[in-house]
């Protein structure tokens, strides 16, 4: 089958582990009618150069389930497709200096139990039964799981191309892509050989991938946000004592990950790989004095081990034996970084039926599940597992060149760093700051990005540790912790401000806008003049995103999402957009101020020409400081209040107004503390397509028996019918000192029964809150399981299905 075919279903640009993967995800699914198209050899990229190091752990629960899946495809793929595979599954040892470090281990051990892996937490004294040539001297402890190991990259990637050609799918080597057209709802890609038409095209171009991604850029897409760095590892010769060792007992040490130090260090037959992550690292490409070349294929950096010097002697001071050998080679390769370190899997941004699989930091781990993912997107709609720490669309306008390249450097040179939930990582800060910036700031606001934009955490007071190293802990305590106490206080008794710029805003228009938006969601829409929540299902019932609805006239509203949400729910209204409605996103013109707290109406009396004695949810135009405004009564936090709405050039004056007439600053943290109270939901937390409508305990949010049809309406009647599973509950938790952090799982009878969707600490309760979802029979009010914090069973409650403060919203409807 030599001939160059001109039709396919998908074509995928990039021949790596991950593109054989897709298609061999897509092959056995049954879209046999793709094509992949390599400029080279397949592996001729990032894969032929990996270290094909294949780890199952991550903090992340979504990455976790794609490389745990890599793994047990790997286990049976050789003989699947009959491909001899050098696969070793070693196990691996990861090091811990410190109590945070173990915490992490025991957040991640409890995670993979509930995805059905053996993750142990070792002693100190326990570590060298499993690693003899190791100095354990200064070390907390470490974390064995007993599926880590590596694979030979090359080998899997033709596994999966030989797989995928069994099933009839198309592999092109040598036949580069040069471009792309869209004829009549079809894709063209062009290639040297000819053209290829199909229904829908994979970027999988690895390093490659911003240049294949600029084709696109003429049909809605964007510059890829990644940039390349440029990785060693280094190979020494054979050391005696680890070819007896491993003579003796028949096998290979563990992969050692000295995560806090920052390197792998790993058996290579009788010698060892070394591989460091170095703080002082290097970005290739990124430059005009250093272009991407047309072809890298096979090719390495020359080495520069300078940059690698503390982490070799940290190495051989921790393994001692690696000192009495050679270095025999050194590999220097390019590695593309997205500026979470994260891949992109997904639908392009602004592109019809155009994805990404591409920008892998981890390609050989990740792979497998990759291509499984990918290829439910393409085949289903949907994946299996809720993405978005994947998803393209993660990114918006914020990610240009420079910030791409900080933040992989910072992302490469913490490769393994805890992310505490307090601690900002300070590279490319400031990409969009709202009109009241400086004067937010100014107030003391310490501040964090959401979507790129700057808002307030918290307000420190003069004399708070600022420091860097404050917020390296899991705990709740910490300088901010009094001043978020403070900030809850002042919303409970008096009135606070809360600057929200970036509110994903859609302006919605049109005759039949109403009906069309009706077929959108699962349930009503408010009446004019007033404003609800509408919850979007996807075709399984699932939760794809919740927007505020307000409703100014018959067919005229504005939709408001989460900031991150701005590109994904865009997306999701105008992809079915009828012709004859207006969608304008006017994200940027507007910002927002959450003015709430019981003197929230005295406030506004002295500053709006409003209706104050309008209802909950009800909305309206009027004057605040002398400056038009939309004027929400709603409030997040669960106290009487409004949200403002204005332009934002009008904003400083209103803000300013606002300050002046005794409004406290209160930021994101106090906000989430408020919310968890009420059993407000938050955007790919509690609410994720990992979940139904029903089992989120969104049923009154569902109208089955309105005459219009809405996504997933099917499935979820069913589900009904039988019965859910799980369901969302709140629960209150005898925590120690951190409360239940995302994935935290929940136990009774020895037995895994649900996970954590978000927790915190409730100040105007006094108690740790967590939300989750609990298998069904568990959720009557009263019963009592445990949550596991770090490693620790901590008791808890389930409360009864309303808000834990104010449970009859009597606060916020005075």
């Amino acid at each position: 089958m030599s001939s160059m075919p001109t039709s396919a279903r998908v074509v995928i640009i990039g021949g790596g582990v991950v593109g054989t993967s897709a298609l061999y995800h897509l092959a056995k699914a049954g879209w046999t009618d793709c094509v992949l198209l390599e400029k080279n050899e397949l592996t001729a990229g990032s894969t032929w150069h990996a270290a094909g190091n294949v780890p199952t752990f991550s903090t992340s629960w979504s990455i976790m389930n794609m490389q745990r899946y890599s793994t047990e495809l790997y286990a049976r793929l050789g003989a699947e497709v009959d491909y001899p595979m050098n696969y070793h599954v070693t196990g691996s040892i990861r090091l811990a200096h410190s109590r945070e470090r173990m915490q992490e281990f025991q957040r991640a051990r409890g995670m993979g139990l509930y995805q059905g892996m053996n993750l142990e937490i070792l002693g100190v004294d326990e570590i060298k039964d499993k690693y003899p040539f190791l100095e354990t001297h200064d070390l907390a402890g470490a974390l064995y799981d007993p599926a880590d190991g590596d694979i030979d990259p090359a080998q899997v990637t033709q596994a999966l191309a030989k797989g995928a050609r069994a099933m009839g799918a198309r592999i092109l080597r040598f036949t580069p892509a040069t471009g792309v057209s869209r004829e009549n709802g079809a894709w063209i890609v062009h290639t040297e050989k000819g053209d290829i038409s199909c229904e829908f095209v994979v970027n999988a171009a690895g390093y490659y991938a911003q240049r294949v991604g600029e084709w696109f850029k003429p049909f809605g897409g964007r510059t890829v946000p990644m940039a390349t760095m440029s990785h060693q590892y280094l190979l020494f010769e054979e050391v005696a004592e680890v070819r007896d060792w491993s003579e003796k007992v028949g096998h290979k040490l563990p992969l050692l990950r000295d995560v806090d130090t920052s390197y792998y260090l790993r058996q290579e037959q009788n010698g060892f790989n070394l591989g460091p992550y170095e703080r002082n690292c290097r970005a290739h490409w990124v430059s005009p004095d250093d272009p991407l070349p047309e072809d890298f294929s096979f090719q390495l950096y020359p080495d520069d081990l300078e940059r690698l010097e503390f982490y070799i002697e940290d190495a051989l001071a921790r393994v001692p034996v690696l000192g009495t050998t050679g270095l025999s080679k050194v590999i220097n390769g390019p590695i593309p970084y997205a500026p979470d370190g994260n891949p992109l899997i997904g639908p392009m941004p602004g592109v019809p039926n155009a994805f990404e699989a591409c920008v892998f930091t981890f390609g050989i781990a990740q792979g497998g599940g990759a291509g499984k993912v990918l290829a439910e997107w393409i085949t289903e709609g949907a994946p299996e597992w809720d993405m978005w720490s994947c998803d393209p669309r993660r990114y918006t306008d914020y990610t240009d060149h420079d910030y791409c390249v900080a933040k992989a450097k910072e992302i490469y040179g913490h490769e393994y760093a805890m992310h505490f939930p307090w601690h900002r990582w300070p590279a490319a800060p400031d990409r969009k700051l709202s009109s009241v910036h400086d004067r937010v700031k100014a107030e003391g606001g310490v501040m964090g990005a959401y979507n790129g934009w700057e808002r307030a955490n918290w307000f420190a007071r003069p004399g708070d540790d600022l420091s860097d190293e404050s917020t390296h802990t899991w705990n709740r305590s910490g300088p901010w912790e009094q001043r978020i106490r403070e900030e809850c206080e002042s919303v409970r008794d008096g009135v606070g401000v809360l600057n929200l710029p970036g509110f994903s805003r859609f302006d919605l228009s049109g005759a039949g806008a109403a009906d069309w938006l009706r077929g959108r969601i699962a349930g009503a829409l408010p009446k004019v003049g007033r404003m609800n929540l509408g919850y979007f299902p996807d075709n399984r019932g699932r939760i794809l995103t919740e927007m505020s609805i307000l409703r100014h006239d018959e067919d005229r509203f504005t939709l408001i999402t989460a900031a991150t949400a701005q590109w994904h729910d865009w997306e999701l209204l105008q992809h079915a957009l009828p012709d004859g409605l207006e969608l304008s996103d006017r994200t940027r013109d507007y910002d927002t101020l959450i003015v709430c707290g019981p003197k929230s109406r005295a406030l506004f009396q002295d500053l709006a020409d409003a209706d104050l004695a309008l209802p909950w949810l009800s909305i309206q135009t009027a004057t605040v400081a002398g400056k038009e405004t939309l004027l929400a009564r709603v409030s997040f936090a669960g106290e009487l209040g409004w949200e403002i709405h204005a332009r934002a050039e009008e904003m400083p004056a209103i803000y300013e107004a606002v300050l002046a007439a005794g409004a406290r600053p209160f930021g994101m943290w106090a906000l989430n503390s408020l919310r968890l109270e009420k059993g407000y939901r938050t955007w790919k937390g509690d609410l994720s397509t990992d979940y139904s409508l029903l089992e989120g305990g969104l049923e009154r949010f569902i109208k089955f028996d309105k005459p219009q049809d809405f996504p997933g309406k099917a499935a979820l009647l069913a589900e009904k019918q039988r019965g859910v599973t799980k369901r969302f509950v709140t629960l209150t938790v005898a925590a120690g000192d951190a409360d239940a952090p995302y994935m935290s799982t929940l136990w009774h009878d020895g037995q895994v029964v649900g996970e954590v969707t978000s927790g915190g600490w409730g100040y105007r309760i006094g108690k740790s809150i967590a939300l989750g979802m609990l298998r069904a029979d568990l959720t009557a009010p009263g019963t009592e399981i445990e949550v596991e914090i770090f490693g620790e069973r901590c008791h808890a409650v389930v409360q009864e299905d309303r808000p834990l403060w104010d449970p009859d919203n009597e606060r916020i409807r005075a």
